[in-house]
């Protein structure tokens, strides 16, 4: 797969928001009929436990305004400095304008700063930090900010149970700026549509309007019941794609930085789940130690903003100029929707900023 390399350029400050409405899966338990052992068994086995879940009034957009605020104030930084907002979403506030113009206006950007939207889900925050790479590579930008962030719990189905209590909502804002010394980035990015069917909603787009039809609810042959604006997950192929491509796109990425498993301080994928997280480090070998997998019982999958929450939940102490001088390297690795994979190395040097917030309304 293409490889892109990257000198001097870095990511230097990282915040993550999410609601205050914290959803059990305890509160889940008519869903499991009623049964205990099953919701315990679902703790232990994938991870399941507290989920964070917006109010209706709140959006992505939201979210990740005031990660974006916060990240700002705390950088001391002007959003006049900032050349670029890329914001990554599948739930975006309309259809158009795009939420990165809408955030552009809200935070008070020169009109020479480039804003668009980038439709990706879990794989969406390596490729949005790739495409600020490269923005900054070509030598027309010294800093992005990349935003992202889902409301993910309005798109499933509460009598799912393929869906209902694995996603939460939140949304990120992490800055990426050129600065000299900061050594080579490597991305590897991927993509299989073959397998797009695997994770869908199958209307509200050009292709099926919404419509009294759509919003009928079916019951499938597990008993999940969902409409067709419901979001549609095919559990074990998602699963299957996952531990086959991933292990091998990181090994892949590892090869052509030159660079051992055992060099990495730590390797952040993609919060899917616990179990799954798990599964791909025990396939690639590496020490528990440095795979973050907390933040998934904490917050739920919360798609593109899975990474960010994972580093600020996690590794904020390891990880911030406060805490450490030390330069950590890095493996982002995000995967989902599309069917689609990103991995990216970094050389880190202490951030600048790095923490999570509840929001506040």
């Amino acid at each position: 797969m293409p490889t892109n390399s990257f000198t001097d350029i870095t990511v230097s400050a990282s915040v993550t928001v999410v609601p205050e409405h914290i959803h059990s899966i305890d509160q889940d338990i008519d869903l499991y009929g009623g049964n205990l052992r099953q919701i315990e068994r679902l703790k232990k086995t994938i991870g399941f436990d507290q989920r964070r879940i917006a109010p209706k009034e709140v959006t992505a957009l939201d979210l990740c305004h005031q990660a974006s605020e916060r990240l700002l104030s705390n950088l001391n930084l002007s959003a006049e400095a900032l050349d670029g907002i890329i914001f990554v979403t599948q739930t975006p506030d309309h259809s158009q304008p795009s939420n990165a113009s809408l955030l552009h206006g809200l935070l008070g950007c020169q009109k020479s700063c480039a804003a668009l939207d980038i439709g990706l889900g879990c794989s969406g925050f390596v490729y949005g930090l790739w495409l600020a790479f490269s923005l900054i590579n070509n030598g027309s930008s010294d800093k992005i900010l990349v935003l992202t962030g889902d409301t993910l719990s309005r798109m499933v189905n509460p009598q799912d149970k393929a869906t209902a209590s694995l996603f939460g909502d939140g949304g990120s804002a992490t800055l990426v700026q050129k600065q000299a010394g900061a050594g080579v980035s490597w991305f590897q990015l991927g993509s299989d549509g073959t397998g797009a069917e695997a994770l869908k909603v199958p209307a509200g787009g050009a292709r099926i309007p919404i419509s009294q039809a759509t919003a009928k609810a079916s019951t499938d042959t597990e008993g999940n019941i969902r409409t067709q604006e419901d979001l549609f997950m095919d559990g074990a192929s998602v699963f299957n794609f996952s531990i086959e491509v991933v292990p091998e796109a990181i090994k892949a990425l590892l090869k052509v930085a030159d660079l051992p498993l055992e060099s990495l301080d730590y390797l952040v994928l993609h919060q899917a789940n616990t179990y799954m997280v798990q599964n791909i480090g025990k396939r690639l070998g590496i020490d528990p130690a440095r795979l973050p997998i907390r933040s998934f019982g904490a917050f739920g999958n919360l798609s593109s903003a899975s990474i960010p929450g994972a580093l600020a939940y996690e590794l904020a102490d390891e990880l911030t100029d406060k805490k450490t001088s030390k330069p950590q390297k890095l493996i982002f690795s995000g995967f989902g929707v599309g069917l689609s994979w990103g991995s990216c190395l970094l050389p880190l040097e202490p951030l600048k900023c790095l923490e999570w917030l509840e929001y506040k309304q």
